[in-house]
């Protein structure tokens, strides 16, 4: 007891004045939050907890948030949350007890954080505005780029134009008919045109491709089209460069071989890949073999290993370096160098990029002596991706990308792997036969991790592509690039026919095993709809087997096995609305009924594949249940019981308003292209012009009385936000 204002002062066994606190907590509860603090820094120093990919991770995670939650205020508060879960964690590290977590905890919210201000800095740095409507008119402009599509009968010309009302400059895309297309057209060129020009179309129905977004990060203002002839103002200058080697490389392929075939090899060579038949480009996707046409990690490493192998081979037969110099250091400085020329060579797109940065890394580390093949070195990579272009992250090259090779890490990294590929002694069968079953398990599992991706994204996935890409890989890997090398070389003094014709062959085996597998009876899996929910469960189950040591990473198939119910049990819609109310598809029985006949594939596409049906569509006025007029047309749906009644406008003729008025009292769901009268009042939902405009597109789920529409996933990023306030 303190005395004539004395301090008290505890003594020695005294528990002091916090003891007292400590007695007033329940006993229970400071057991229980000691207990899980304690078994959460065992397990965090007892598995082998590596925090390298989890930053990654959770940077990539941070760039996600930052598409998926809808303002700003939710980002700062994101972000406040990102410092507060810092603040503790370092408030951690000073209790020797907790230092996994600390750190952990840190590095974690640090990452997260940073990720969201970089793709937030990056969209306000890059963004380009759309134009408010469409419109017709002269532009001059400098062309940016030229990229050649003559299996679509077009080129496509990247131009800088300014604005004549605001004086600001603008980039914009337009087509241009392939009998139009001169070789003057090309980067540096000025250019006088007539275009009829849009601003970058926003998801048709939810979950169709966003290009609005794709264009804001590209920097296009409009895309379009070219009405009449192109003058040319002021020549381009004479290519140079990788350009021009790369324009010449491209056309002296394709003159020594036809068709697709002749379009792929030129892939292969220079990175163009606009003259493959879209026939053969399907069937490549559906047998899950599209990835050998986009030059990537593949490739990319195919090319490396090779310059490698041949120059510490060749290096090896100089006694006198040998004996001086590390080969692998010098041969993996070739094999950098000679990636690096393919990837600019090619065009340096993003996944090329992605691929040769992570294909270095993997050379730095033999030239040091350490594991080539790791978590870390994915980690690095990704980082190195996310740093430059963010806006990667959401997309499907990325994501496809990094889920292969961490994969592929993964299941060679395990433990039964490992002792399975263990050398032994035993026959060259056995020891082929060991390969090969790998090989093809590999491919399985690159399969199984890849599978809810390309399911999200675009809605459909190849059984089969296990089985095509045992075969295909190696061809592509082991005959056709290195033949399509060999060829280039012997065409320098004129000998390269037979080998251009074997290299013909190959790729002619290689469209063969593609339309093969496509074809094959349930080839193709389709999912309308996956929600972002279930594509999370994936993702988190799937990085928790290739993440985590030991026994408890297979606690990662429970969001998978989640995950995988959730999809089963995801409905499909019952009927879709284009966000201009023109295209509407409606669902009956195993086919689709549609409002109207499109003059291209684009809504036709949209709306199968949104549905997931396949086959053709057939038109309302075709289908026996509906009934028509000029202007309208009727249609009675059942689900679970129900009848509902959908009236669809189809011209924008003027209506008597009691008439229409009528009309909709008699109906549960009204849509219409153009704004209707406040008397329209429908029994469920009026998707006019007006609602249209601000929602979007939407996917309607009658049995469950619900709607989904595209502005819910898009808030109040840029690509939205400048159309609604348009």
């Amino acid at each position: 007891m303190a005395t004539n204002g004395a301090p008290e002062i505890p003594l020695a066994g005294d528990p002091g004045p916090g003891h007292a606190a400590m007695q007033q907590r329940p006993w229970h509860s400071r057991w229980r939050l000691s207990s899980v603090a304690d078994v959460l820094e065992r397990e965090l120093g007892s598995s082998g907890f590596d925090r390298a990919p989890w930053v990654a991770v959770a940077m990539a995670v941070g760039i996600i948030l930052w598409f998926v939650l809808p303002g700003p205020w939710q980002w700062v508060a994101l972000l406040g949350l990102c410092g507060l879960g810092a603040l503790c964690g370092w408030m951690i590290l000073g209790q020797s007890r907790f230092v996994h977590m600390g750190m952990a905890c840190v590095a974690l919210s640090l990452a997260l954080g940073f990720g969201t201000g970089l793709i937030w800095a990056r969209s306000a740095m890059v963004g380009a505005e759309a134009i408010p409507a469409p419109a017709v008119e002269w532009y001059s402009g400098r062309v940016l780029a030229r990229e050649e599509q003559p299996a679509r009968d077009r080129i496509r010309l990247v131009l800088a134009v300014r604005d004549a009302e605001t004086g600001t400059a603008r980039k914009i895309r337009v087509n241009v008919p392939l009998d139009q297309a001169q070789p003057e057209y090309r980067e540096g060129a000025v250019v006088r045109l007539r275009a009829r020009l849009m601003p970058p179309s926003p998801p048709m129905v939810p979950g169709a491709y966003n290009f609005a977004r794709r264009a804001w990060f590209d920097g296009y203002s409009a895309t379009g089209s070219v009405l009449g002839q192109i003058e040319l103002v002021e020549p381009a200058p004479p290519p140079s460069g990788l350009v021009a080697v790369q324009r010449a490389l491209s056309t002296h392929v394709r003159s020594k071989l036809q068709g697709s075939a002749g379009s792929i090899a030129a892939a292969f060579a220079s990175g163009d890949r606009g003259a493959i038949a879209e026939a053969d480009e399907e069937a490549m996707r559906d047998a899950g073999l599209t990835h050998l046409l986009s030059i990537s990690g593949l490739h990319v490493s195919a090319i490396i290993a090779a310059a490698y192998l041949l120059a510490i081979k060749l290096l090896a037969l100089w006694p006198w370096f040998a004996l001086r110099v590390r080969l692998p250091l010098v041969a993996a400085a070739v094999g950098a160098g000679a990636g690096i020329g393919y990837t600019l060579l090619t065009g340096a797109e993003v996944p090329t990029v992605r691929s040769c940065a992570a294909a270095v890394l993997v050379l730095i580390a033999i030239a040091l002596g350490r594991e080539p093949l790791s978590l870390r070195m994915l980690a690095v990579a990704a980082g190195f991706v996310m740093l430059l272009w963010p806006e990667a992250v959401i997309g499907p090259s990325f994501q496809m990308s990094y889920a292969a090779v961490m994969a592929i890490v993964a299941l060679h990294n395990s433990s039964p792997v490992k002792r399975f590929l263990a050398p032994r002694e035993e026959s060259w069968f056995f020891h082929t036969g060991r390969r090969v079953l790998m090989l093809l398990m590999t491919g399985l599992v690159i399969e199984i991790a890849l599978m809810p991706i390309v399911l999200f994204h675009f809605h459909r996935a190849g059984v089969y592509g296990a089985l095509a890409n045992v075969m295909a890989i190696p061809l592509v890997t082991f005959v056709s690039m290195p033949l399509i090398a060999v060829a280039l070389c012997f065409d320098l003094v004129g000998l390269g026919d037979p080998l251009w014709w074997l290299v013909g062959q190959s790729l002619d085996l290689l469209l063969n095993i593609a339309h093969f597998t496509a074809e094959q009876p349930g080839a193709v899996k389709l999912m309308p709809q996956m929600g972002m929910g279930t594509l999370a469960l994936f993702v988190l189950g799937g990085l928790w087997l290739a993440l985590w040591q030991g026994r408890k990473r297979l606690l990662g198939f429970v969001p998978t096995v989640m995950a995988t119910l959730s999809l089963l049990l995801t409905p499909a819609p019952d009927v879709l609305v284009s966000g201009d109310g023109r295209h509407v598809g409606i669902v009956e029985g195993d086919g689709l009924i549609m409002l109207r006949e499109s003059r291209s594939d684009y809504a036709r596409d949209n709306l199968m594949e949104l549905a997931g049906m396949q086959g053709e569509p057939v038109t309302i006025t075709d289908w026996h249940g509906a009934r028509c007029s000029r202007d309208f047309c009727s249609l009675t749906l059942r689900r679970e019981g129900r009848d509902w009644q959908l009236l669809m406008a189809r011209s924008r003729d003027r209506i008597e308003e009691r008439a229409l008025a009528a009309a909709c009292d008699r109906a549960d769901i009204v849509i219409a292209d153009r704004w209707l009268p406040r008397s329209c009042r429908p029994q469920w939902l009026k998707a006019d012009g007006r609602f249209l405009s601000r929602e979007g597109g939407l996917a309607l789920f009658l049995e469950e009385e619900r709607f989904t529409s595209v502005a819910e996933s898009e808030g109040e990023h840029g690509w939205w936000r400048s159309r609604r306030e348009d």
